[in-house]
C-alpha cells in the first residue's frame, strides 16, 4: 500500500485531480465534523458490503481519524483490485499540518 503524508497530498492537489477519489472511512457524525471536499464516505464496517459501489479504474486516497481504519481498508481494497493511498496520520494530522481552518476533533 502507498501512504502519503498531508504534504505529499496537499501538493497532489495543487494540480487537476486526475482520477484521484477521495473515499473516507470514518463514522457519519465524525464526517460532519470534518471532511475533504468531494469525498465520499463508507465507514469502515460497510466497506465490504459497499465495495462494490465504487469505481475500480479509479485510483483512491483513503482517509480516516489518524490513518489505522484507513491502512485496514486499503488492505481489502487493494486485495479486490483497487489502486488505494493510505493518508499517513489521517485527517486529524491535515488538519494540524495543512488546513488550520479544519476542524480538530
Amino acid at each position: 500500500m502507498r501512504q502519503w503524508t498531508p504534504q505529499e497530498l496537499a501538493g497532489h492537489l495543487e494540480k487537476p485531480r486526475q482520477s484521484l477519489r477521495i473515499l473516507d472511512v470514518r463514522e457519519s457524525w465524525e464526517y460532519d465534523i470534518a471532511r475533504f471536499e468531494d469525498s465520499i464516505l463508507i465507514p469502515l464496517g460497510r466497506l465490504l458490503q459497499e465495495m462494490e459501489t465504487l469505481d475500480k479504474s479509479q485510483e483512491w486516497l483513503v482517509v480516516c481519524h489518524h490513518g489505522i481504519r484507513s491502512a485496514h481498508a486499503c488492505y481489502f481494497l487493494e486485495r479486490s483490485g483497487f489502486q488505494t493511498i493510505n493518508l499517513t496520520g489521517g485527517i486529524d494530522r491535515w488538519a494540524r499540518e495543512i488546513d488550520p481552518d479544519m476542524p480538530i476533533y
